[in-house]
């Protein structure tokens, strides 16, 4: 799914600058966890003690020491089993708590996605290995802690970045979800389109085979089909989706872009619903639909890339395109614009 525009997602916390790229192409289904250590390592004396339980805001508390002038992380709570371990080219849903650590068991909080209701989600294959060495192998439900020193202030004015604050800022992380390469919905497929609509072949943890009628128009308006029923909640519009997808031309049924060629290799794909992110059938198309579903889209020119599609390099027509919805997750709320100072009186 080329997107309409490059539309980045701020992701406002000092562990996170990242992005989603991909790697790898072993279907979910086929791998084998790694080996899970049992019991929990020793972690550095140094980190923050964090208490309560993952999936709730944490407890913290600061050691009566200088704030770290390195960074050290460690695993503080490791969830249980090893049904669902992390692996390195995961899409991870995380919620992320920080604070700026200043003195000796002093330190502020200034971010956290519990209290905005909305996790995050996390491309490891993006992120340096001393950062993703602590998630991966990791089960659902564990919680790192990273402790970050200050940026150099002669590097951030280099950079063009405000002055950094003073100390070291710490990021408490919370595994609560992944999405692996090649993962798809559970369901099973029901339906698969047919008369005057594209028939959809199931190929399991591949491209599907989606084939369209021989000497029939397209339909003039957006056309969707449910092929598997999901059972989580309804998309609303401004979540981030997570999906698997491939899309082909009506006018002649080839492929032109899919989470499934090589390069993607099952990478899932994510975007903001509603958000223009996508062309205009993906985001009414997609919102309404439970999580868990996998939904053929029929989309007129005027709702994909318009008349003009061929000259920019996009497919032109009506479009085919056959979407698995992985997840649906809260997006960030856009940050508070500073309220504006008083106007000075005037004077007389």
């Amino acid at each position: 799914m080329r997107r309409r525009a490059a539309a980045a997602l701020a992701v406002p916390f000092s562990a996170v600058m990242l992005a989603v790229s991909s790697c790898g192409s072993i279907p979910e289904d086929w791998k084998t966890p790694a080996f899970l250590q049992s019991g929990e390592e020793e972690v550095d004396e140094r980190l923050p003690t964090v208490t309560g339980p993952v999936g709730e805001e944490p407890e913290v508390s600061f050691p009566d020491i200088a704030p770290p002038s390195e960074q050290i992380s460690g695993v503080v709570h490791q969830g249980e089993g090893e049904g669902e371990l992390v692996r390195s080219d995961d899409l991870l849903l995380a919620d992320i708590v920080d604070y700026q650590w200043t003195a000796e068991g002093e330190a502020e909080k200034t971010q956290s996605t519990y209290d905005t209701g909305a996790p995050v989600l996390l491309q490891l294959s993006q992120m340096n290995e001393e950062m993703s060495a602590d998630l991966v192998d990791q089960p659902l439900n564990s919680r790192v802690v990273y402790v970050f020193p200050p940026q150099d202030p002669a590097q951030a004015q280099q950079m063009g970045q405000p002055s950094p604050e003073p100390g070291s800022t710490v990021s408490i992380v919370d595994i609560q979800g992944r999405y692996g390469k090649g993962q798809t919905v559970p369901g099973e497929q029901t339906g698969n389109g047919g008369g005057d609509l594209p028939t959809v072949e199931d190929a399991g943890h591949a491209m599907p085979e989606i084939t369209i009628p021989e000497d029939t128009d397209p339909p003039e308006d957006l056309e969707t089909v449910p092929l598997v029923e999901g059972e989580g909640p309804e998309v609303e519009e401004s979540q981030q989706l997570v999906v698997q997808y491939t899309g082909v031309t009506w006018s002649d049924g080839e492929v032109f872009d899919s989470t499934w060629v090589a390069g993607k290799d099952g990478t899932p794909f994510t975007f903001i619903a509603g958000a223009g992110q996508v062309i205009e059938g993906w985001d009414t198309g997609l919102v309404g639909h439970e999580v868990g579903s996998r939904v053929m889209l029929v989309i007129p020119e005027e709702m994909a890339y318009g008349e003009d599609a061929a000259a920019s390099g996009a497919p032109s027509g009506t479009l085919v395109f056959v979407v698995d919805i992985l997840g649906a997750v809260d997006s960030q709320p856009a940050p508070e614009e500073p309220a504006s100072p008083p106007a000075e009186p005037e004077e007389e």
